[in-house]
């Protein structure tokens, strides 16, 4: 079975990558379980080597058709499209986050299309397709209402790919994915960047700006989990998932002075000290519009997961990190 991976260079792409090499096997279309013999790694970028002979990379540019065409062919029977522009790099470049955040992703879905093959795809979403006036808890009858282009673009992808699923074109699952921390790395264009920061960089001996108030919500969700989250969304019959094929993801909630609070009892008041204050209203906008918290009954009831505190959250990435 051929398995593409989108975005395959990155983060979480490299991650879910050696989960799939690890596990050897993932379910089928058909839900059968399959064996993995093929694993393409698309991105702009070469990724890490992973020393796999299953695993192929191939460097281009998803915005591109020939690109696509050349990584789906009618083996490729499942495809976890992750490839996107963060939401501060998509809001300060218009036509970079349409080109990439939207339009290939309808690229992918055509080629998917012409191909005739019907394979699964994930695609990731987010919780930026929220927005303006919300509950305090987010349900799934929630209007979406996205205040940034991200989000616009990953609500409008939503929408293509729960339809180019009722044409019988693909065997599509939205997973909307809460903010994932805590990242390793360095920071990146994502206005929630600094949910990561906040801890990793006070970890490693570092200085770390927090550019929100304390009382600002998040809905996070770690690596770990994501990781999880996204084989088992992959592994959904598509039965139980029905004409609703978009799972809000379940996650924690914590607010900016909570995951203070938890870096202070895993790391104590010196890594705390390392964190400087300073609002910037750009940030603020963007996260601000985000829900702190949604409903996942449905996603439980399907078997997804999230995490209990964020205190272990932050000792599982100390833990990965070692490792």
């Amino acid at each position: 079975m051929k398995v593409l991976i989108t975005g395959g260079a990155g983060f979480l792409g490299q991650r879910l990558a050696r989960e799939l090499l690890k596990r050897g096997d993932i379910a089928g279309p058909d839900g059968e379980r399959r064996r993995i013999t093929e694993l393409v790694l698309l991105d702009v970028v070469k990724g890490a080597d992973l020393g796999d002979a299953r695993v192929t990379s191939l460097v281009g540019d998803i915005g591109e058709r020939s690109v696509l065409e050349h990584a789906i062919d009618t083996n490729t029977a499942a495809i976890f499209h992750l490839a996107a522009i963060v939401s501060g790099q998509a809001e300060a470049d218009f036509d970079l986050g349409m080109r990439i955040n939207l339009d290939a992703s309808r690229l992918l879905l055509e080629v998917c299309r012409a191909r005739g093959h019907r394979p699964r795809v994930v695609f990731t979403s987010s919780v930026a397709v929220y927005g303006g006036d919300l509950p305090a808890v987010v349900q799934d009858d929630t209007a979406l209402n996205p205040q940034s282009s991200y989000g616009t673009q990953k609500a409008i992808a939503e929408l293509l790919l729960s339809d180019y699923t009722r044409r019988g074109f693909v065997d599509g699952r939205v997973l909307r994915l809460p903010t994932i921390s805590v990242r390793p790395g360095k920071p990146n264009a994502a206005a929630s960047s600094f949910a990561s920061g906040i801890v990793r960089e006070p970890l490693n001996g570092e200085p770390a700006v927090c550019p929100v108030p304390g009382e600002t919500k998040l809905w996070l969700l770690s690596p770990r989990g994501a990781i999880e989250a996204l084989i088992a969304g992959y592994e959904l019959d598509g039965a139980a998932l029905g004409n609703r094929r978009v799972v809000n993801l379940p996650g924690i909630s914590v607010s900016v002075n909570d995951m203070v609070e938890a870096l202070r009892e895993v790391a104590g008041e010196e890594a705390v000290a390392r964190i400087r204050w300073e609002t910037d209203e750009r940030v603020v906008k963007i996260v601000g519009s985000w829900p702190g918290s949604w409903n996942t009954e449905r996603a439980e009831r399907l078997g997804l997961k999230g995490d209990t505190r964020f205190a272990d959250v932050i000792r599982s990435y100390i833990e990965d990190e070692k490792r």
